[in-house]
Parts: C-alpha cells; structure tokens; sequence
C-alpha cells in the first residue's frame, strides 16, 4: 500500500512539476524572445 501511494505521490509532483515549467517557458517565450522560440522549434 506504501508503494502505491508513493508512486501516486511522485507522479502529481511530476506533473506539477513539468506544468510549472510549461508555463514558466510559454511565458518566457511570450515575453518577446522570438529568437529563443525559434531556435527551441528548431
């Protein structure tokens, strides 16, 4: 039971964690470096 929930609990903190830096980059990209998004979609 130990195991299931520390799994659980590593999954939503992996998910929070990638949603975090999901928003921190489109912001960072929406801040106008046009520059920086080009060369990331390339």
């Amino acid at each position: 039971m130990d195991e299931s929930v520390q799994k659980t609990c590593w999954g939503v903190t992996a998910k929070a964690a990638i949603g975090f830096a999901g928003i921190i980059l489109l912001a960072w990209l929406f801040s106008g470096s046009a520059n920086a998004a080009a060369l990331i979609i390339c």
